[in-house]
């Protein structure tokens, strides 16, 4: 298959994830050599906390106090190890994301500059619980010059409504993500469009102790995005989808 052209507005940024590396480099005070320890590292660090450490009756704690800037590396890693899918998501993003957009759970903050450099994107409200998640990515628009299109916040913003939702690596971290998916239906406008991914699976080997797997939630998760939305084809070859609501 052909590869898909890149648009222009995120071609100057897309060999390397939008300076990640330099970016994490710089906001953590680490030298390359230890930067790329601690990337090896992150994922089983990851791994070793959340065996040790996580309850789903604490989950919003878990990630907003426990995770500290072990989970930049494991992410950071993801995105770096993982590309080819990390681009064709930013891919997604530039072909459907407009007007007002909403990141929940940004993360290392990539999704949300992919956001902010569409022409057609007004402003994006990154959201994330991590503190730290929310400094590195604050730290990342000021450094390309997007800080003018980004907003940060803790929650989503009372009373907004949003023409995008972009939901990636989250719903399997939450403890109902089909509330979640109703709260994403309550605030998108009617023309509006959400993209999600997800991962209940927690790994052969139990590498990912921090993924929701209860066959009863994940069943009930299935049964209220087929009810309430309608998938819009996409060309690309990977887990996430884009949806609208049914009416």
């Amino acid at each position: 298959m052909s590869k898909i052209p890149v648009p222009s507005f995120l071609s100057s940024h897309w060999t390397d994830s939008f300076n990640l590396k330099q970016h994490l480099q710089r906001f953590l005070d680490l030298d390359s050599e230890t930067l790329e320890l601690k990337l090896k590292a992150g994922e089983q660090q990851m791994a070793e906390l959340g065996h040790k450490d996580f309850d789903w009756e604490q989950a919003a704690a878990f990630y907003r106090e426990k995770v500290k800037e072990v989970y930049l590396f494991d992410l950071g890693s993801w995105h770096l190890a993982e590309y080819d899918y990390i681009e064709k998501t930013l891919l997604l993003i530039a072909d459907h994301a407009q007007g007002r957009v909403l990141d929940f759970g940004g993360g290392i903050g990539t999704h949300t500059i992919a956001a902010a450099l569409c022409p057609q994107v007004e402003q994006v409200f990154y959201c994330d619980i991590n503190p730290i998640s929310r400094d590195f990515a604050r730290y990342r628009s000021e450094q390309l010059g997007l800080s003018n299109k980004i907003t940060f916040s803790e929650e989503i913003p009372v009373e907004e409504t949003f023409d995008t939702i972009i939901c990636f690596d989250v719903l399997e971290h939450l403890p109902d993500p089909s509330q979640q998916l109703l709260r994403f239906h309550e605030i998108l406008k009617p023309e509006g469009k959400v993209i999600l991914n997800w991962c209940f699976y927690k790994g052969i080997n139990q590498q990912h102790p921090l993924h929701m797997d209860d066959p009863e939630v994940v069943k009930t998760f299935f049964q209220t995005i087929q009810t309430n939305f309608l998938e819009v084809f996409h060309p690309y070859e990977m887990t996430a989808r884009c949806y609208h609501k049914w009416s």
